[in-house]
């Protein structure tokens, strides 16, 4: 018996060999119709978009998160007035957009005295300055003013007054190879080194310390004694060699300790 003709075959199949009504995978009525985000996304979406519009606004927008009060902390010589004009901090303004470096960087320019500041948000309403001023630890006479010196070798002030307990610092240099080879800023930084290898109980009757060149640096004290101490090197045994010169000889009133190893005190 004859089998199927060609069109009777062809007649159960679908375009592309296909029986039926079947159609190849990928390419059925739902696998074209794109998913839709359901209702809880939406939902989630919207609220998230209107938590961070919200939160935009209380803090750019609102009354409630603006700059009212400009607190000064850590002041010594300069007075909080000086420091708050010198910031220029914009009161009313978002607290979010206050630029602290900004501020930071006028206080050191426009106030030489402040060795740092920190600017600090201090939630809801508040800008914190918290100062540290440099300290004198020489000066340097001009005139009847003082050009005070701190632990940086910054010379960061003139005053009308010496502060107390501040020795001076004497630069006589003008005819030693010293000045054309090191430079005064360096004659200065080693001044700056002596000054800070002193003992505590020298420091206090420190009254002037003399530079000649780099390698002979001398102190004044109270009771009319000198202090030879030589270069800035060695501080450290230097200052050791010294205080037990002292002691051994608490009348002296001369004292080199130059060569460190090899101390010597006279007068009395």
């Amino acid at each position: 018996m004859a089998g199927p003709t060609t069109a009777e075959r062809g007649a159960g199949m679908s375009p592309g060999g296909y029986a039926g009504s079947a159609r190849p995978p990928g390419q059925g009525s739902d696998a074209r119709r794109p998913r839709l985000p359901g209702r809880r996304f939406l939902l989630i979406a919207a609220a998230l978009v209107l938590a961070v519009a919200a939160g935009i606004w209380v803090l750019y927008g609102s009354d409630w998160l603006r700059v009212e009060r400009v607190k000064t902390t850590g002041t010594e010589v300069l007075t909080p007035a000086e420091v708050m004009a010198a910031a220029a901090v914009p009161v009313g303004a978002p607290l979010i957009s206050v630029d602290t470096d900004a501020i930071e960087a006028r206080l050191r320019h426009k106030l030489p005295r402040i060795d740092s500041v920190d600017v600090v948000r201090s939630w809801p309403d508040r800008i914190g300055l918290k100062v540290t001023e440099r300290k004198p630890i020489l000066l340097i006479e001009k005139g009847a003013k003082f050009i005070e010196v701190d632990a940086k070798s910054v010379r960061f002030a003139t005053v009308d007054k010496a502060p107390k307990a501040v020795p001076r610092l004497e630069l006589t240099v003008e005819q030693s190879p010293s000045l054309r080879r090191f430079g005064a800023d360096r004659l200065l930084e080693e001044a700056v080194r002596v000054r800070g290898e002193l003992p505590g109980e020298v420091v206090a009757d420190t009254r002037v310390v003399t530079v000649r060149s780099y390698d002979y640096i001398s102190l004044e004290l109270s009771r009319d004694r000198t202090v030879v101490w030589g270069s800035a090197e060695e501080g450290e045994a230097k200052a050791r060699a010294l205080t037990a010169l002292m002691k051994a000889a608490p009348k002296a009133r001369y004292f080199d300790v130059s060569a460190p190893t090899a101390p010597a005190a006279a007068g009395s």
